[in-house]
């Protein structure tokens, strides 16, 4: 279960890519930061006061849980690179509402492959000392975007407001207007499960010059990182999964791993594009089943025996596309949990016969 009290008024698993939005108002909001505040209340958030166009905005952003254990999930991104900065970066400043659909500019901390779930680490919500909680982190790149005129911050969740008769209660601008739930939003346990839905995370992106980008998520340490397609619930085949971000009991992360890819192979259509795997495990993997899906979701199913420590290329036939253009790569078992997944950028595909390597 996870803390969700920042409310409008102050108050992967299997792949079908249909989906239902919980999260009302889901979106982007593309604005300058124009000043920040670290809120040590009983439910503290880190306050972003955001202006775009004219309008005030404030981003609440988690950083406690009133359950247990309350420290968030934490990942910083420098340097992030991914083909759905195409579709963020040209969107307008202001709040952009999303459809939540596979293949745009909306978050999916599972369908995604935005980031390795294993790179994400609790962070106490404050501490003694600079540079050592979850406060600080974010503040230490929310600062430079403060001390930028061109950065532009991008906060991915729910929005809230406008409201005519009340001022924001962090910086009092009028009428009171903002983005919460800046976290993924799926995978929740007890009654905060309503709130689930695919393709509706939240996270904040910083853009600074002309193409350096950051990238913060935040999760909760109760939330699974298996979840239905159509729901975002957590799926009954982890009926106990293990403490985030690390794999739990029948959880089949990283057995096998995505390597390399030939997007861009040598020669004209058809080409013979190829995704290479790796059994890390010490035990052979029967592949019966399994499949490689691209950003679409479409499929190429898989066979045969893979030996202990061996590595398999895979040549991949429509419908499967590797796009020249960037994309994602995922592998599912046999159950349709994905073990892996991947994504690359239209520069890293642009060489010609040149195997991209993860």
């Amino acid at each position: 279960m996870r803390a969700h009290v920042d409310l409008p008024t102050e108050a992967v698993g299997r792949r079908c890519f249909t989906r239902g939005m919980p999260i009302k108002r889901y979106g982007v909001l593309r604005a300058a930061v124009i000043d920040r505040r670290i809120e040590t209340s009983d439910t503290p958030h880190y306050q972003i006061h955001l202006r775009a166009d004219g309008v005030d905005y404030r981003a609440a952003v988690n950083v406690r849980s009133q359950q247990r254990p309350p420290e968030l999930l934490y990942l910083a991104a420098d340097n992030f690179a991914h083909p759905i900065l195409t579709q963020v970066g040209a969107l307008p400043d202001g709040f952009t509402e999303l459809s939540g659909q596979a293949g745009g500019p909306a978050l999916d901390y599972i369908r995604g492959n935005l980031f390795q779930r294993d790179a994400m680490r609790p962070v106490p919500t404050s501490a003694p000392g600079p540079e050592n909680d979850l406060g600080d982190f974010l503040d230490h790149y929310v600062r430079r975007a403060l001390g930028d005129a061109g950065a532009r911050a991008f906060v991915f969740g729910q929005a809230w407001g406008p409201e005519p008769t009340t001022p924001d209660k962090v910086f009092h601008f009028s009428p009171g207007n903002g983005v919460h739930d800046v976290h993924m939003n799926q995978g929740n346990s007890g009654r905060f499960a309503d709130d689930d839905g695919v393709f509706q995370d939240g996270g904040l992106l910083l853009h600074f010059g002309a193409d350096e980008w950051v990238a913060i998520f935040l999760a909760f340490q109760s939330q699974s990182f298996h979840t239905d397609d159509t729901t975002g619930h957590t799926l009954p085949e982890i009926p106990n999964p293990g403490p985030a971000p690390r794999p739990g009991p029948g959880e089949p992360d990283h057995l096998v791993r995505i390597v390399g890819a030939l997007a861009n192979p040598v020669g004209p259509a058809p080409e013979a594009e190829s995704v290479t795997l790796l059994n890390t495990t010490p035990d052979e993997i029967d592949l019966v089943g399994w499949a490689v899906l691209d950003r679409a979701g479409n499929r190429h199913g898989l066979a045969g025996r893979l030996p202990a420590g061996d590595a398999l290329r895979v040549v991949v036939s429509p419908p499967l596309q590797l796009s020249n253009q960037g994309g994602t790569i995922t592998l599912l078992d046999a159950r349709g949990l994905k073990v892996d997944g991947v994504a690359y950028t239209a520069d890293q595909a642009r060489r010609e016969g040149w195997t991209i390597t993860f």
